[in-house]
């Protein structure tokens, strides 16, 4: 495994692993690599300094720069940027192809299961209470983790 530091378009650094420099060139031209923080997929390496080791007790540890917010406690583990990016351009996609409903998202999604009302793609906002009451009623939902969109 190869870890680069990359950089996108708009001038925003993050890290990735990658089988070989092969791997990394080929997932770059077909456009499956993006920016956590812009989701653009213009990707390149960016210039690294080579990690040598000449002593334990004199290398100092390198911090690492975490996309988003740090972790909320300590025994969180933070999202990594790929799965960031993933979650990023999901919403998007819900965001542009599904209507928002807000708080009647369970009342709408239990309309559209008995066929009250036409069936289509909505999100919104449900409780504890509103997914058992969804699950009684045998409604499958899928829960996504609704990360903030970079600013830009």
């Amino acid at each position: 495994m190869i870890h680069y530091k990359l950089r996108c378009d708009g001038g925003h650094d993050f890290e990735g692993w990658f089988k070989g420099s092969v791997s990394f060139e080929d997932q770059a031209r077909r456009g499956l690599l993006s920016c956590p923080h812009c989701g653009t997929v213009g990707v390149e390496r960016a210039l690294m300094a080579p990690a040598l080791r000449t002593c334990p007790a004199t290398v100092p540890s390198e911090p690492v720069a975490r996309a988003g917010p740090p972790a909320a406690s300590a025994g969180r583990m933070p999202i990594p940027d790929a799965a960031r990016a993933l979650l990023q351009r999901m919403r998007i996609e819900v965001e542009r192809n599904c209507d928002d409903v807000g708080d009647r998202f369970a009342e709408e999604a239990i309309r559209m299961h008995r066929g009250e009302v036409a069936s289509r793609g909505i999100y919104g906002n449900a409780s504890d209470d509103d997914r058992e009451a969804l699950a009684d009623e045998g409604v499958a939902i899928a829960s996504i983790p609704w990360l903030r969109l970079p600013e830009g």
